[in-house]
């Protein structure tokens, strides 16, 4: 993968006074969506981004009032494994091709285990087709794959608080089992 030697910046979101969560908390859902949608439109940022057509890329770039945030680049047929963001809300967008997010609706123990049965119904997909996006709470546990066998994918993904740690979970049928935690010198 590869990173920039300059974080690259879309236009700031404007603030309106009042409304989503105070500057000294941070953006909230709506408004890190509203940013990775705007970012996700931004063709020349888009065109930024350096294309592998073998693994992820991805720049850095300054998320609105201390949030953090990357541009990524998803060849066929890759995927970032089941995850979680720990305390951290988050939101992404799809700039050009589709990306598939399946996610599991419970809420995980935040520590104290290794391995957990889940129950039927947990399970969800949703496909993001070039110009859909969605935001998630804090705990959200998902996997997000570029299923094509031919067109590049390209996301914008926001977080807030800056991401303390990842969770990195392999799954088999109903079990899912922590396999790892990544802290930010891991990927940045």
């Amino acid at each position: 993968m590869s990173q920039p030697a300059q974080p690259l910046s879309p236009p700031a979101a404007p603030h309106a006074d009042g409304e989503g969560a105070s500057r000294s908390s941070g953006p909230s859902a709506a408004e890190l969506l509203d940013f990775v949608r705007r970012a996700a439109a931004d063709r020349e940022l888009i065109a930024s981004l350096p294309r592998d057509p073998e693994g992820r890329t991805w720049l850095r770039l300054d998320g609105p009032r201390g949030s953090e945030a990357w541009l990524i680049g998803w060849p066929p047929g890759t995927g970032t494994g089941w995850h979680d963001h720990a305390e951290s809300l988050g939101a992404f967008a799809t700039a050009e091709g589709e990306l598939t997010e399946y996610s599991l609706a419970v809420r995980l123990p935040s520590s104290g285990w290794r391995s957990l049965e889940l129950n039927e119904g947990v399970d969800r997909e949703r496909r993001l087709p070039g110009g859909s996006a969605r935001a998630f709470g804090a705990h959200h546990v998902h996997e997000v794959l570029n299923e094509s066998a031919t067109e590049h994918a390209v996301s914008v993904h926001a977080y807030y608080p800056p991401l303390p740690l990842m969770r990195r979970f392999s799954r088999s049928g109903a079990v899912l089992r922590l396999e790892q935690v990544e802290r930010p010198e891991d990927w940045q």
